[in-house]
């Protein structure tokens, strides 16, 4: 294999939006052979002008590629059908901007298009995530293990309770049923917290390309392990689960301490004890299953948080990547770690 050739494109992109709807569409990685570009670069399988180019998945484009970059005006360029140039964008990236506006080029007409970029072709399903679940009683630092875990190694942080809080604030069709059942410490029916989840873990698969994925306070019952099963089937092999395991009068610390800063209803002594009587209720027969399965790793989250951090690190690297394993801590997780003090707030 040749160490300098690129790695091979395969990015999909989503174009949409567009004042010339012959533009959108799905966008594949370009099979055009090699050959001398405009600036004299000559470009490989995929690529032009040394960066990541795309055809037309219907075959229709009149150039190859019909998304590349151009050296000559170190710009992104998009075509119409009979390859004259429509949106183009000048910019260094390595990819197409998806999160700023095109330019209307000569032969465009406005609007100009919305990008997505895809790492998985959108007309296939989605590969099998890898999941952990992680289940603790409320303050054990579950959420801050899996911050780190997804800011360290690699791994994508799913909260439930995040995903539902997030749902609420959107004021959805679900949001006031949300809203009672997370103020009351009562557990949210499984058809919403499971849709959550499926869509979120949908969305990241093909937003980032990462198939790990740190359920975060899931399951929550048996009947979230049913709502499971629906999606996933019974035939799949049952994922592990880290389980946090705190005293209660160090968790009633540790929410306390929360509350000052958190802002969220549920941090307070009496919803605490209600989510912690759930815990135990509805929980501990789920927790219990795994437990049966061996499919449990118990953490002490009574400890002190760099060496919970080391058994979370340690328990993941079968499905890390070495590379990411072995990066230094950032400013950010070493404040998580309490390594070093938050910036005082002006």
């Amino acid at each position: 294999m040749n160490p300098t050739a690129p790695k091979p494109n395969t990015l999909f992109i989503e174009v949409s939006g567009s004042g010339i709807p012959e533009i959108d569409g799905l966008f594949v990685p370009s099979t055009a052979p090699p050959v001398e570009s405009e600036s004299g670069t000559v470009s490989s399988l995929g690529y032009w002008n040394g960066k990541m180019a795309w055809d037309r998945a219907d075959g229709k484009g009149a150039r190859s590629p019909a998304l590349s970059y151009s050296n000559s005006y170190r710009s992104w360029r998009i075509c119409r059908l009979d390859g004259h140039l429509a949106y183009d964008f000048t910019t260094d990236d390595a990819l197409p901007p998806a999160d700023r506006e095109w330019h209307v080029y000569k032969m465009g007409v406005a609007p100009a298009p919305s990008v997505v970029i895809h790492h998985f072709d959108p007309r296939q399903p989605l590969p099998a995530p890898n999941v952990v679940f992680v289940l603790g009683g409320p303050g054990s630092g579950k959420g801050t293990m899996c911050a780190l875990a997804e800011a360290q190694l690699g791994w994508t942080h799913l909260s439930t309770g995040d995903l539902l809080r997030a749902e609420r604030k959107a004021g959805g069709e679900t949001a006031a049923a949300i809203e009672r059942y997370i103020t009351a410490g009562e557990l949210v029916p499984n058809e919403i917290t499971v849709t959550l989840l499926k869509n979120a873990m949908d969305a990241a698969m093909r937003r980032t390309g990462r198939i790990n994925f740190l359920l975060d306070g899931f399951p929550r019952s048996l009947d979230n392990m049913e709502g499971w099963y629906e999606i996933f089937g019974r035939e799949a092999e049952l994922p592990r689960m880290l389980h946090f395991e705190c005293p209660y009068a160090v968790l009633e610390q540790r929410i306390l301490g929360r509350a000052q800063y958190s802002g969220r209803s549920d941090d307070n002594i009496e919803s605490m004890k209600l989510r912690f009587d759930t815990f135990k209720e509805k929980t501990l027969p789920t927790l219990q299953l795994f437990r049966s399965k061996n499919k449990v790793v118990e953490v002490d989250a009574s400890q002190g948080r760099e060496d919970v951090y080391a058994l979370v690190k340690q328990s993941l690297a079968a499905h890390t990547d070495p590379e990411l394993a072995a990066q230094p801590l950032t400013e950010a997780s070493e404040m998580r770690l309490g390594l070093r003090p938050y910036p005082k707030r002006s």
